[in-house]
């Protein structure tokens, strides 16, 4: 093999790692803020979950408030009653009463709802608290491993950057940048095996001519289809199929 094609060949499969390298540490910020969003809703859940908890609360406050206030009102309407002596202002104190202990057993009721609310409430909490504790702390090592990866990834890329430097350095100018160009709209494959007569890259059936030129090792071959840099090895077929 053409020993310019053997140092391109290397310094392909070096971008081809470097590109590998780089795509997967596009995605460790992703994957963080993926695992932090999780723990984020487990949280709100949590705080949503100590929200009603707080209201049911408060609500059991109010009624106790208003339940006192009327108890308030019924001792103001007794306390009238004895000093009363119109048997009509009586009756009607009666009826303030009646109504006051009728709406006391209403809040009463309500009471009881918002006691068994607040249990419900209390139960969910200890559950929401326990599902967000486990989600951070599954979340913290999940994040913790995705810095470490981060860290080997950055180092590697680093290793491959420089072993690239080196690499490019030893390919002479001109193929260097026939290579760079073609590596701008090609990506990985700008070297491409001769494979039954096609290239390995658009996969279109090459002239006798470049078959030959490649096999020979020579020269550069580049397909007259795509551009793209050609090489062969004995294990591949020159001959096109059927």
């Amino acid at each position: 093999m053409l020993e310019a094609i053997e140092k391109l060949l290397i310094l392909q499969d070096r971008d081809r790692k470097i590109r590998r390298v780089q795509a997967e540490l596009a995605n460790i910020e992703p994957e963080r803020q993926t695992l932090k969003g999780k723990t984020a809703s487990t949280q709100a859940a949590l705080e949503a979950g100590k929200l009603r908890l707080r209201q049911t609360e408060s609500d059991r406050k109010r009624l106790e408030l208003e339940v006192e206030a009327k108890r308030q009102q019924i001792a103001k309407y007794a306390n009238q009653q004895l000093q009363t002596r119109k048997n009509e202002e009586y009756k009607a104190l009666s009826h303030e009463i009646d109504a006051c202990k009728a709406d006391i057993a209403k809040i009463e009721d309500q009471e009881i709802s918002l006691m068994e609310q607040t249990e419900a409430a209390q139960k969910q909490l200890v559950g929401l608290t326990a599902e967000a504790n486990e989600a951070k702390k599954h979340a913290d090592s999940l994040v913790a491993l995705l810095g470490d990866r981060e860290t080997n990834l950055k180092k590697e890329l680093a290793t491959l950057q420089g072993d690239r430097e080196s690499l490019a350095t030893a390919v002479d100018q001109t193929t260097r940048g026939k290579y760079e160009r073609l590596a701008k709209s090609k990506g990985d494959n700008v070297l491409v095996g001769v494979q039954h007569g096609v290239c390995g890259g658009c996969h279109m059936k090459l002239p006798a001519q470049s078959l030959v030129a490649c096999q020979s090792h020579q020269e550069i071959v580049t397909c007259i289809n795509c551009g793209r840099i050609l090489f062969y090895t004995r294990d591949m077929t020159l001959a096109a199929t059927d």
